[in-house]
């Protein structure tokens, strides 16, 4: 490794609220819930590296890159789900410069035979939600909370989420995207830090990580209730609004 590419580690170990090399239980460390707003609204993202002034990245802007959160992550072991049958670690695909993010909960077994987010029955419905509002696969940029399948597509659970969630805070910070689409139940409660149900957030806007965070249904809950398709356009409305404010 090379001075430029220690310089990157130690500064995303930083970012991390990581005081050293090798702390790796420290990546099994969770923040404290969000702090309500003003007027009662829940400004998440109150990670271990979030000014608590404005909830944004300590450091500014550029602080780290995809390239260096993807090489720290590697082929990871860190959590149990490595020994539990998963294939590939499924890290995240599109537009690094991306102004919009879509984070959903896991890979499934499409994603994790091809190492990419998304790429199923619900990854198809996702591009036609995607292309609804003027974007592209390629304009935006996808992600999982959780970076390897669970067995038998079951629900991550607490320790896996605490050990793979910098990765993500991390992929935030280096895309700073305008806003965040949390698919589903599991990626909005855990990016809210809330037990709040998705019928309920849905509709709303939450601050999160410098970026503005609206949940709404994961596309396989579509798959199952087709009804439910009206909710998700408003939702992507609203997204659309966010972009084009501002632009």
């Amino acid at each position: 490794m090379d001075k430029r590419q220690a310089a990157a580690h130690l500064e995303y170990y930083g970012e991390l609220g990581v005081a050293g090399w090798s702390l790796d239980r420290e990546w099994r460390r969770r923040a404290g819930g969000p702090e309500p707003t003003q007027d009662g609204e829940i400004a998440a993202g109150g990670s271990m590296e979030a000014d608590p002034a404005d909830g944004t990245p300590v450091g500014g802007e550029g602080v780290v890159s995809l390239e260096a959160v993807q090489t720290e992550l590697g082929e990871c072991t860190r959590c149990k789900l490595s020994g539990l049958g998963r294939q590939r670690v499924v890290f995240g695909v599109g537009n690094p410069d991306a102004e919009l993010m879509f984070v959903g909960e896991a890979p499934g077994r499409d994603e994790d035979a091809q190492g990419i987010p998304f790429v199923g029955r619900a990854g198809q419905l996702l591009n036609k939600i995607i292309e609804s509002i003027g974007q592209s696969r390629e304009s935006v940029y996808i992600a999982n909370v959780i970076k390897c399948r669970p067995p038998q597509n079951r629900n991550p659970e607490p320790d896996e989420v605490a050990t793979c969630e910098p990765f993500l805070f991390g992929q935030v910070d280096a895309i700073q995207p305008r806003v965040i689409v949390a698919l589903g139940a599991f990626a909005a409660r855990t990016l809210t830090r809330t037990d709040t149900p998705i019928s309920r957030m849905r509709g709303r806007e939450f601050e999160y990580r410098g970026a503005m965070l609206v949940p709404t249904f994961h596309p396989a809950y579509l798959l199952r209730n087709p009804g439910s398709k009206r909710e998700v356009w408003e939702d992507m409305k609203k997204v659309r609004a966010l972009l084009e404010s501002n632009a």
